[in-house]
C-alpha cells in the first residue's frame, strides 16, 4: 500500500512491519491514523494494526543449529576438489564420518542435513535413471534356493605409499537370508573364481541349489540373449557339477534380473571412500569388515539381519563335495617360514612381510603372476613375483629398521629406509 501526502512525504506500507516507522512519522506531522482504513487495506483485523503501532514486534523463528554442524568442515574437506577419496552416496559420507570422526545421528538426518547445504547436496546430484519399460517384478526365492555372483571390476585405488593399483572384488549374496561374502583379488581367472567359491561354500557350511550371474566370460562362453540361451564354459559346467548347483545366466543387458546383488554392488563404492589410506593389506581387511558390517544390520529389503537370517537358511543348502573335491579347485597352499630378515623364499628369491611374523609360519599362494602371503587367514603381503634377489616393500623395511634401530626419530628413519633401499635395488638388480 502506497500512501502519500500533502507535503513533501512519500511513504510506503508494505506489511504490518512498516507501521511503527508510519506512527513515527503521521506524529511528527500531527496527523491522525486511520486504523481501520490499514486494516482493511493489509487484509487484517484492526487490533493488529493498533498493535503493531504500538511497537509490537513478532518472535523470530530460531535457527535451531544442527549437531552435525561441527562437522561442516571435515565434509568440506572430505567433499573438495584436493580430496583423493571419493564418496558416491551419502550414506557411505555418512558411515565414514561415524567409523572415523565419531559422528552420532541417523542415516535419515545426516541425508536431510546434506540436502540442506547447497554444496554439499551438488556433490551428490544424481544423473536420471531410466526406468524400465514395464517396471520390475519383486520375487522371493525359497530357503537355499539360490545365490547370486557378480565382480566389482577394475576399482582403481590409491595405497598410502601413493601406489596407483586396480582390484576386483567378487561378491556372492544369498538371495533369502541376504548373507554377503566379498573377497578382493587382483586377477579375474577363473582359477581366482573357483578358489573363491570353493571358500565360499566351505564357510557357508553348503551349496545354493541355483548360482545366478551375468554373463561374465569365466562363467559363459555365449551369452544369454532373448533368443539364445547362451553357452556355460566347459570348466565351469563342471565345476558346478561337482559341487551340485545349477547355472543361471541373466540375459544381456537386463541387470536388474539379479537385482539382490546389483544392490550390494553399491555398498562397495565405499572403498573409495578410504582412497590414499590403506595398505593393499589393510584394504583386504577392509573389505572383510564391510561384509561383517552389513551382515549385522537390518537388511532395508527384508527388515531383517543377514546373519541371523542366514542360520534359518544353512540347514537347507545343498551338501559340500568330498574334501578331494573341493581341494582340486583351491589355489595351492604352502607353508613357508619367515627368517630373522622378515623375508620368506620363493624360487631362491625373498619377499617382504612384516616384522611381527619374524620367525613365524605363514601361508603362501602364487596365482597370476603375484605371490600372496597369509597368516591364519589373514593377508600380511602381496608381491608381484621378480627375478631380483630381495624384494622389500617399503613399509615392512620401514617397519624392520623402527624395531632394530629404536634410537632413530621417524624422519631419520624414513630418509634412512629410501637410501638403503636405493642401495639394495642397485647391488641385487
Amino acid at each position: 500500500m502506497y500512501i502519500s501526502f500533502n507535503v513533501d512525504v512519500d511513504f510506503e506500507i508494505n506489511s504490518l512491519s512498516d507501521l511503527p516507522k508510519f506512527k513515527q512519522i503521521m506524529e511528527h506531522m500531527k496527523m491522525k491514523i486511520n486504523k481501520s482504513k490499514l486494516a482493511k487495506e493489509l487484509r487484517v483485523d484492526r487490533r493488529t494494526v493498533d498493535k503493531y503501532l504500538n511497537g509490537f514486534v513478532p518472535k523470530r523463528t530460531r535457527k535451531k543449529s544442527s549437531k552435525i554442524d561441527e562437522y561442516y568442515e571435515v565434509i568440506a574437506a572430505l567433499l573438495s576438489e584436493d580430496s583423493k577419496q571419493v564418496f558416491y552416496y551419502r550414506r557411505i559420507l555418512w558411515q565414514y564420518l561415524k567409523d572415523n570422526h565419531g559422528l552420532e545421528c541417523g542415516a535419515s538426518t545426516f541425508r536431510a542435513y546434506i540436502a540442506r547445504i547447497p554444496e554439499f547436496n551438488a556433490y551428490f546430484r544424481e544423473d536420471k535413471r531410466i526406468a524400465s519399460p514395464n517396471g520390475t517384478v519383486r520375487y522371493e526365492t525359497p530357503l537355499g534356493k539360490q545365490a547370486q555372483l557378480d565382480w566389482k571390476e577394475n576399482i582403481r585405488y590409491e595405497t598410502k605409499d601413493g601406489k596407483q593399483i586396480e582390484i576386483n572384488v567378487a561378491a556372492l549374496i544369498l538371495s533369502t537370508s541376504r548373507l554377503r561374502v566379498f573377497y578382493m583379488s587382483i586377477s579375474k581367472s577363473q582359477s581366482t573364481l573357483f578358489s573363491f567359491l570353493t571358500e565360499v561354500f566351505e564357510t557357508l557350511g553348503g551349496v545354493p541349489a541355483e548360482l545366478l550371474t551375468d554373463n561374465m566370460k569365466t562363467v559363459m562362453d555365449e551369452a544369454r540373449t532373448e533368443h539364445s540361451s547362451g553357452k556355460v564354459n566347459a570348466k565351469f559346467e563342471q565345476f558346478a557339477k561337482d559341487f551340485g548347483f545349477k547355472v543361471k545366466a541373466c540375459i544381456a543387458g537386463r541387470p536388474r534380473t539379479k537385482g539382490k546383488i546389483e544392490t550390494t554392488m553399491k555398498l562397495l563404492d565405499e572403498i573409495h571412500a578410504y582412497q590414499g589410506q590403506f595398505t593393499l593389506e589393510e584394504l583386504q581387511q577392509f573389505i572383510l569388515d564391510l561384509a561383517n558390517r552389513v551382515n549385522r544390520q537390518i537388511h532395508q529389503g527384508t527388515g531383517k539381519i543377514p546373519i541371523i537370517e542366514f542360520k534359518k537358511e544353512r540347514n537347507h543348502l545343498l551338501q559340500l563335495p568330498t574334501e578331494k573335491v573341493r581341494d582340486s579347485y583351491r589355489i595351492k597352499h604352502t607353508q613357508v617360514k619367515v627368517n630373522a630378515s622378515n623375508m620368506i623364499s620363493y624360487k631362491s628369491n625373498q619377499y617382504s612381510v612384516p616384522p611381527e611374523y619374524q620367525g613365524k609360519n605363514v601361508g603362501l599362494q602364487v596365482y597370476d603372476n603375484y605371490l600372496w602371503i597369509y597368516y591364519n587367514m589373514k593377508l600380511i603381503a602381496q608381491h608381484p613375483i621378480s627375478k631380483a634377489k630381495l624384494n622389500y616393500q617399503e613399509a615392512h623395511y620401514k617397519a624392520s629398521l623402527a624395531v632394530s634401530a629404536p634410537y632413530y626419530n621417524y624422519p631419520e628413519i624414513d630418509d634412512l629406509a629410501k637410501k638403503n633401499l636405493a642401495t639394495i635395488g642397485e647391488v641385487y638388480k
